[in-house]
């Protein structure tokens, strides 16, 4: 059997019984849907951890099974580095005050927001410059 129809039946396997689970948390009444709510919390958990354990190890797989990926992921990731690094440099890190002089911010959390959104304005930056740049290409040729 191969991992395709492995994944297939297990998917089918938790569809039928998230729709049991979800009849017997819609045919119980609010006092007790608390006994429901905690178990499907803590499934919804264990398979989103089971989903991200199964696509890490074949993104890793497949990573290391060829050079010259490895080789580009590893230099994207370089680039995408440099962007935070630069983005960091370039945020204030200044503390901000309700009108009634009460901290909302510190100095560290207002860096790293401003961190954040210049990296989406660098990032977004370079994804529109690509996108004329391709188009001005195609348009000359």
């Amino acid at each position: 059997m191969n991992l395709h129809k492995v994944t297939k039946i297990a998917a089918i396997v938790i569809s039928i019984l998230s729709l049991v689970a979800l009849g017997g948390l819609m045919a119980t009444s609010d006092s007790e849907d608390n006994s429901w709510i905690s178990p499907l919390i803590y499934l919804s958990y264990v398979i989103l951890l089971a989903c991200v354990v199964v696509v890490l190890i074949y993104v890793f797989k497949n990573l290391f099974s060829n050079k010259e990926n490895l080789k580009k992921t590893l230099i994207s990731v370089g680039l995408f580095l440099g962007v935070v690094i630069v983005s960091f440099i370039l945020a204030d890190g200044s503390e901000i005050k309700s009108s009634s002089n009460e901290v909302i911010a510190s100095e560290s959390t207002s860096k790293w927001v401003s961190t954040g959104l210049n990296t989406f304005y660098l990032l977004a930056v370079a994804a529109i410059g690509t996108m004329v740049w391709t188009g001005f290409n195609k348009i000359k040729k």
